[in-house]
């Protein structure tokens, strides 16, 4: 145990062992994101085991199987990719079109194995060689545009997803998968950074244990992945696809006026905006409307996406609340969870949005004795 083994050997370890967690509770659950996820942290975990291993003075991967493709890298972008459809979609399934994406690392494995299975004395000739420089050359260039196609899809995808949340949820937080954009953004830094130390190597010819850095900045990433994706809250309604993905249906009539004071005698007389995790759906089915009239209603009658519409009922609540008898042995976040909130970082950016102050600001200011009741103003 040194320095330069112990770091690698947990981060190893540690990857493997959520990778089996995940296969074990995506089969035991049907989830195929959980499935996927574990197998995005064993493609980390094979990315290090090179390093890991000659840390630790185990050289057979350089003797026995010198030359032999085991290399996983062009199979992690698809991976990376397919976990947040699944994620998102919980309708979404691999089919044989997912195949396509398997190919790059096909033709590397069948390239590669066909030079090994010649031989070592081959191999260690086809190594020598110019063409070999080329190949590696092309191989690397292969994977870099992999990077990048796999990683603009998934945040393009992303992106997409967090606006449809707003028109979807009222509390976008348990959904919102921002660990994800940080797992990516953390994926293209320590990218850049193997390949600005690898360029540094050329020059400098750096030893075996100066590219020890750019292993360590993929354990992190395998920790974060590993802790931040395992409790991950799993939503069986999850059914978001891509604007790309969707068909083209027309906009049937709807009487706006109409629906939106129906809407408006919902949301006074049965509140379901105290529903701390009430949908899009939920609310739909209390109107007996079907979910996309309704948002068409909300973002054609009132100006604003669902989440903003029913939030600004809570706000509109909780200064209501705040200077109630009842409640005045709450704090103001209590206040805010009767309210209909479901976490503090939800309230205070909504709080802020639709009052411009943060709610300890407006409760320091207030006069609550004064208070009277106040319903949105649309």
């Amino acid at each position: 145990m040194s320095l330069y083994t112990t770091p690698l050997q947990f981060g190893y370890f540690f990857g493997l062992l959520f990778a089996v967690l995940l296969w074990i509770r995506g089969w035991q659950e049907e989830s195929l994101s959980d499935k996927l996820l574990g197998w995005v942290l064993f493609l980390l975990a094979i990315d290090i085991q090179d390093y890991t291993f000659g840390f630790s003075g185990i050289n057979f991967l350089w003797e026995e199987l010198n030359g032999f493709p085991r290399s996983l890298n062009l199979l992690f972008g698809p991976a990376v990719y397919f976990y947040l459809k699944s994620q998102v979609n919980r309708q979404f399934r691999l089919n044989r079109a997912a195949l396509w994406h398997l190919m790059p690392w096909l033709v590397y494995v069948l390239f590669n194995l066909a030079i090994f299975l010649q031989g070592r004395f081959f191999v260690q000739a086809w190594q020598a060689s110019t063409e070999y420089q080329i190949v590696n050359w092309i191989e690397t260039a292969l994977l870099l545009c992999s990077y990048g196609f796999y990683f603009k899809k998934s945040l393009t995808l992303y992106r997409d997803y967090r606006k449809w949340t707003e028109t979807q949820f009222s509390d976008t937080e348990s959904v919102s998968l921002i660990w994800y954009r940080n797992f990516l953004y953390l994926m293209i830094f320590t990218i850049v950074f193997k390949w600005t130390w690898f360029l540094i190597d050329v020059i400098l010819n750096l030893d075996f244990y100066q590219d020890w850095w750019w292993n360590l900045t993929t354990v992190g990433i395998i920790v974060y992945v590993a802790i931040t994706g395992y409790r991950q809250r799993q939503l069986a309604q999850l059914n978001f696809k891509s604007p790309v993905e969707l068909p083209k249906r027309g906009v049937p009539d709807l009487d706006t006026a109409l629906w939106k004071q129906k809407l408006l005698h919902l949301m006074e007389d049965e509140k379901p905006y105290l529903e701390s995790e009430l949908s899009l759906g939920d609310l739909a089915r209390k109107l007996k409307i079907a979910p996309p009239l309704l948002s068409q209603v909300i973002n054609t009658g009132f100006e604003k996406n669902f989440n903003d519409f029913v939030n600004a009922y809570r706000v509109e609540a909780f200064k209501n609340c705040i200077g109630s008898e009842d409640l005045k042995h709450l704090t103001l976040l209590g206040v805010a969870l009767e309210c209909g909130f479901n976490s503090k970082a939800t309230f205070n950016r909504a709080f802020k949005k639709h009052t411009g102050q943060s709610p300890s600001e407006y409760g320091a200011s207030a006069n609550h004795n004064e208070q009277t009741y106040h319903k949105p103003d649309f």
